[in-house]
């Protein structure tokens, strides 16, 4: 190739100089012809100007076309001999060129064989956009890339480089040779020339001493970059910077170092020798220099006129000693305040309640409050140990303290998997004693974590308990048939349960709460409502004000609405201590339906009672007199005062004797009850003697008591002695409950009279043996007209008992009954015992 290059740049110099030989043989053969015409004329032209007129005047045509046959032989013969000389100069040129072209060719071939001996690319170009020649058998670091692609195998700079040098080459034929480095520690040496009009760019490897060269040669330019900018770095840093020489005299520093012993320059600082140090420091410096061992200390000084702390570091060189000052008096002030806040922090940490434990890097405890001591019971003394936080979850493991893993180790490289971790983490833990932490584990920007044991055991139970009662809260709201609607101090609804709802007939939009916690507005609310009311029209504007707080006073109120459906509601509204308002709505349209229909019947039945109580009088008084009369006839007729009777007579007027006197008795008993209710009967106390109105009381009942074949037992006290009460009624109260006994026992039975006194009060018990009373009719027996007869014989009004219940409750007491089905009855009637003055109707 090299050869085809050197042929082509001979025949490009021969080229030109076989045009300058022709133009040169033209322009002599013109001259000859020219000279041979004119020399005789000339001559004649010199020697006589008149003459060469009068010649050239005679001169004839044909004379003129002589000379210039005559010219054109001599120039065709000079031409001939001059070709003859010159060709005979051709061939010996020709012998030579063909010499030096062999001579070429031997060389090119030993320039091929010595090419060929390296791998190498060469790229030739034929003009500046004409497509490049690649010959290439060298391998590139980035294979399959494209050759001319330089920064898909080179470094951007280093690319540019050569970019840069082919376009110089390419547009001005500037030839360069480069040194350039791939990727992979390789080097690649690029040359680029103009050759025989081509620019020709040949890459080959660095290989052998050449490398060595190479390797050497970058990394000086590399040093000699990074000391240039250390250098830039050390004159622009704030920091004071300084070299020694051997002898321990200054020989640079920087502006700071200039600026803090106050001299105009560096140049100065070398001139005085000027020290930052004092004195004791500068010695220690110098003791440290002659030892060898590098000087540190921070200490203070004066830095540009002021008091400042820094940090000096003084180390050997190869040349000396090189040092650097650091002003930390800012440093010193913020870890002084971080001493005095950690102190704070850590007082603040060890009151709280929740356990906190700091540690380092090195996963050793550094901090701890008592919290966290008293959360695990922890021996104080391990605790100041600095143990790790694998020891202290060991031993909270083997003392059951935390949650129990079913894979441990796991777990506890997990956990400690924080101090890697970036974000802080969240975790629940649940003791073996029952005990639930919330556990976060904050990870510290200089590595270490941050431990924060919440105990929310107490919190997590009430936030249950709390939940499920809102939740109860609000099903049990909903069962309600009440309607319940709180609104907030905003005036929105913040609870309101389905009956209202219903009750109103108000659209799901209006019932909705919202996520906020808020519903509809109470205007809003209001404006459904209000066309609905019938009385009261002005009721929902009272609500929207006590709601909003325009009330006087807040307090509840409560009023009745009736609705134009026929609905009748009780609204209540009540302010709640957290500022809402609770508003309340009762459907009472049955309950007024009712109490109209209760009130309606209550006055049908107190006339009807008047009515009755008038004609039980009336009827009384009307048979009384009748009665008595047949009473006495009767009895005359049983005493035969007119005649003798035979037995029949004296049967039939024992009988009329019998029935007229119990037909009396009910009537008396009608009457007392009406005195009773109507307030008029009159107790005449005095002190009795209970022996003696018992016996009283029996001597009324012995015949029938005999007829019956039934015992009578009395059970007094022979000291019971007597108290205050109306002697006649308390007779008329023990023969109503001698006769019912009498009436309800069977033959062979036994009735009991018991009397007692203590406590204050005196009590007087009638028991019998009959079949007693079943428990459906027990709570009705003291009513007026109830009558049972249980299967006895005994027959009667029903008034018994209730005049009884009566006339004691007029004297203050009370009645008890006990009785059961074939166990007899019990009746105790208890008795004031005092001479205390007492009501005297009964309730």
């Amino acid at each position: 190739m090299m050869l085809r290059a050197r042929l082509g740049s001979g025949a490009a110099a021969a080229g030109p100089a076989a045009g300058r030989f022709g133009a040169w043989l033209r322009r002599s053969a013109a001259t000859g012809a020219i000279a041979a015409a004119t020399a005789p004329t000339a001559a004649f032209a010199q020697s006589e100007p008149n003459a060469l007129q009068a010649i050239a005047i005679r001169f004839s045509a044909q004379e003129a076309a002589g000379a210039a046959v005559l010219g054109i032989a001599i120039f065709a013969v000079t031409t001939a001999l001059f070709y003859m000389r010159e060709r005979s100069r051709w061939t010996a040129r020709e012998r030579e060129l063909v010499g030096q072209l062999a001579q070429s060719r031997a060389r090119a071939d030993i320039a091929d064989l010595m090419v060929r001996s390296e791998q190498q690319a060469i790229v030739t170009w034929s003009g500046r956009d004409a497509a490049p020649v690649i010959e290439s058998d060298l391998p590139l670091p980035l294979e399959g890339a494209s050759l001319l692609a330089f920064g898909t195998w080179l470094p951007p700079a280093e690319a540019r480089r050569i970019e840069a040098a082919l376009e110089q080459l390419k547009a001005r034929g500037e030839a360069f040779r480069l040194t350039l480095r791939p990727a992979g520690g390789t080097f690649i040496e690029a040359e680029g020339r103009p050759v025989g009009g081509q620019a020709v760019l040949r890459l080959r490897e660095v290989s052998g001493a050449w490398l060595e060269v190479a390797r050497a040669s970058t990394e000086l330019d590399d040093t000699r970059i990074h000391l240039t900018g250390l250098r830039q770095i050390m004159e622009q840093s704030g920091h004071m910077v300084w070299t020694r020489d051997r002898t321990g005299r200054i020989d640079w520093c920087n502006a700071a170092y200039a600026k803090a012993v106050d001299v105009g320059g560096p140049l100065d600082v070398l001139a005085r020798q000027s020290e930052l140090l004092d004195r004791g420091d500068r010695d220690a410096a110098a003791r440290a220099r002659v030892s060898g061992q590098p000087f540190q200390c921070r200490t203070p000084a004066v830095v540009a006129g002021a008091r400042r702390v820094v940090d000096v570091r003084e180390v050997a060189t190869d040349h000396g000693w090189a040092g650097i000052a650091v002003d930390v008096t800012e440093v010193e002030d913020v870890r002084a305040d971080l001493e005095r806040q950690t102190a704070s922090h850590a007082r603040t940490l060890d009151a709280l309640q929740t356990a906190v434990a700091i540690f380092d890097g090195n996963q050793r405890l550094i901090f701890h409050n008592a919290a966290y001591r008293t959360l695990w019971d922890l021996d104080e003394t391990f605790l100041d140990g600095r143990p790790t936080d694998g020891e202290i979850l060991d031993r909270l493991r083997g003392e059951r303290k935390i949650p129990e893993q079913a894979d441990y180790r796991g777990w506890k490289t997990g956990f400690l998997g924080a101090y890697r971790a970036l974000e802080a983490r969240e975790d629940w833990w649940y003791l073996p004693d029952g005990r639930m932490l919330r556990v976060v584990v904050n990870p510290n920007p200089r590595g270490g974590v941050t431990y924060l044991y919440e105990d929310v055991t107490e919190r997590v139970d009430l936030e249950s308990r709390f939940n499920a009662l809102n939740r109860v809260q609000r099903e049990t709201l909903d069962t309600l048939n009440e309607g319940v609607a709180v609104f907030g101090t905003d005036g929105r609804l913040k609870l309101i349960n389905r009956a209202l709802g219903r009750m109103w007939r108000l659209p799901e939009s209006l019932t909705e709460i919202g996520a906020s916690g808020s519903g509809a507005h109470v205007d809003d609310i209001a404006a459904a409502c209000a066309p609905l009311v019938l009385s009261r029209t002005d009721a929902w504007d009272e609500i929207r004000r006590a709601v909003a707080g325009l009330r006087e006073k807040r307090e509840p109120i409560g009023f009745r609405l009736a609705r134009r459906d026929g609905m009748v509601l009780d609204a209540g509204v009540a302010p709640l201590p957290d500022g809402a308002t609770l508003v309340t709505f009762s459907d009472v349209t049955a309950s007024v339906n009712v109490e109209r229909a209760l009130t309606e019947r209550n006055e049908a039945l107190e006339r009807a009672s008047r009515l009755r109580d008038d004609f039980v009088h009336h009827v009384s008084y009307e048979l009384r007199s009748p009665l008595t009369t047949i009473i006495g006839f009767a009895q005359l007729l049983g005493d035969e005062v007119v005649g003798a009777l035979n037995d029949k007579q004296r049967e039939y007027a024992g009988h009329i004797t019998q029935s007229s006197a119990a037909l009396l008795a009910i009537i008396n008993d009608i009457l007392d009850l009406a005195t009773i209710d109507n307030g008029a009967i009159e107790l005449n106390r005095e002190s009795i003697d209970i022996h003696e109105t018992i016996a009283a009381a029996v001597r009324g009942v012995e015949d029938r008591l005999a007829e019956a074949s039934l015992k009578l037992v009395l059970d007094v006290p022979a000291s019971i002695g007597s108290f205050q009460a109306d002697a006649k009624r308390v007779r008329q109260i023990l023969f109503n409950l001698l006769s019912n006994a009498i009436g309800f026992s069977a033959a062979g039975q036994t009735i009991r009279i018991a009397a007692r006194r203590g406590g204050g009060e005196v009590s007087l018990t009638v028991t019998d043996e009959g079949r007693g009373i079943p428990d459906e009719v027990r709570t009705r027996v003291f009513e007026r007209f109830e009558s049972h007869t249980a299967g006895s014989r005994h027959r009667g009004a029903g008034l018994g008992l209730s005049i009884v219940k009566s006339l004691v409750e007029l004297h203050g007491g009370r009645v008890a009954l006990d009785s059961a089905p074939a166990k007899g009855t019990s009746v105790t009637c208890v008795f004031p015992d005092s001479d205390a003055p007492v009501k005297a109707a009964a309730e």
